[in-house]
């Protein structure tokens, strides 16, 4: 089992900059494939981001593209997102998602472990 923990969230002003981590637990993640997903009130979870196991291929929603990025730190068993000029539409719970399939998936039930998310809120 992998226990993931997310930390970073909070309120920011339109424009700045959050750093959100996910922290995991029970196995090494180095072999697992990382997302980050999102889900504002009333609205479905949305993938953000999504990391192989070496880093060398990631995928963006179209939403965060050049605004938003992602890294791992398999030595520290951790994944990143750093969000920088937020917009008050990416205020939402942001989720941490593994899964030991080498593959990027895009849709919320391929991920096999999750974590209980941390809430980014943007004020505009």
């Amino acid at each position: 089992q992998v226990q993931l923990v997310e930390s970073g969230g909070g309120l920011v002003q339109a424009g700045g900059s959050l750093r959100l981590s996910c922290a995991a637990s029970g196995r090494t993640i180095s072999t697992y494939t990382m997302g980050w997903f999102r889900q504002a009130p009333g609205k479905e979870r949305d993938i953000v981001a999504a990391i192989r196991w070496s880093g060398g291929s990631t995928y963006y929603a179209d939403s965060v593209k050049g605004r938003f990025t992602m890294s791992r730190d398999n030595a520290k068993n951790t994944v990143y997102l750093q969000l920088n000029s937020l917009k008050p539409e990416d205020t939402a719970v942001y989720y941490c998602a593994a899964d030991p399939s080498p593959n990027l998936k895009l849709l919320e039930s391929m991920w096999g472990y999750w974590g209980q998310g941390t809430q980014v809120t943007v004020s505009s």
